[in-house]
């Protein structure tokens, strides 16, 4: 049976993201696909001329607002294959020697690494395409891309954590940190926050200051709920400085006293 997508206004939810947390990158989404000719059928595709990291083809449609559809011949090598499940965790692939003497002292610690790593299961899948979630070329993505500073990444967390609580904790591969967000978001279906590493600044475009969110659309969803009613509680993005020496009684009052309702 064919999976059912899902619809959502995601002009309406894109706008909501903008109010509450003024977000400077382009929202994407991210869909895997079993077949090839499937990711080719969305319209207005690009197709890479050049080979590329996953980085770029992630970057294209953050930075530049395109729709990319890759395969895993378009990708540079293994290590950004494995992570979309196009490529598998081989022996060869799971020794790191590629990056010993380079990020890590030795092979023991390189293949550390690469254990480590959170990964699509390899098999199901033949490609992957990304777009601006506004585009609606990717009705129902797999998975939302955000990025952020730290003060808009806290304020969409306590936004998540607004209804039904829940403790987040995140990992931390170090190099090759998308599989600290796409990799994880996508093999978990659990949001993912991730430190972009330096192959994501370098090739990828992403700024400084950026952190990464890679969440499932339910979950921007209960994000944005929340942040509406954070909003009303006038906790709200950017927040403003209130002082390092100021008496602070009336400021904890506004924002950490019991509201009347």
């Amino acid at each position: 049976m064919a999976k059912v997508e899902k619809v959502y206004d995601w002009s309406e939810i894109v706008n909501r993201l903008y109010q509450y947390l003024k977000f400077k990158t382009i929202p994407i989404g991210m869909k895997m696909f079993e077949k090839k000719e499937d990711m080719e059928s969305i319209p207005k595709i690009r197709r890479p001329k050049n080979i590329h990291t996953t980085d770029q083809i992630v970057a294209q449609a953050a930075r530049l607002g395109w729709t990319v559809g890759i395969t895993a011949e378009d990708l540079v090598g293994p290590q950004c294959q494995v992570v979309l499940g196009l490529h598998p965790r081989n022996e060869e692939w799971l020794s790191g020697k590629e990056m010993e003497g380079v990020w890590f002292e030795n092979q023991q610690d390189s293949s550390a690494h690469q254990q480590a790593m959170t990964v699509v299961p390899y098999g199901k899948y033949e490609a992957m395409a990304v777009s601006p979630l506004t585009s609606n070329r990717l009705a129902d993505p797999d998975i939302c891309l955000l990025y952020g500073t730290p003060g808009q990444m806290i304020l969409f967390i306590n936004g998540l954590q607004w209804k039904n609580y829940e403790k987040f904790e995140w990992s931390v591969v170090g190099e090759s940190s998308c599989a600290d967000s796409w990799g994880r978001a996508l093999a978990t279906r659990k949001p993912s926050l991730s430190i972009p590493c330096f192959a994501e600044r370098r090739y990828g475009g992403v700024l400084d200051e950026e952190m990464l969110m890679a969440l499932p659309p339910e979950d921007l969803l209960k994000a944005l709920d929340g942040l509406e009613h954070l909003s009303r509680n006038g906790l709200r993005y950017p927040i403003p400085q209130y002082g390092i020496q100021m008496d602070v009684t009336a400021g904890l009052q506004v924002s950490y006293g019991k509201k009347s309702r």
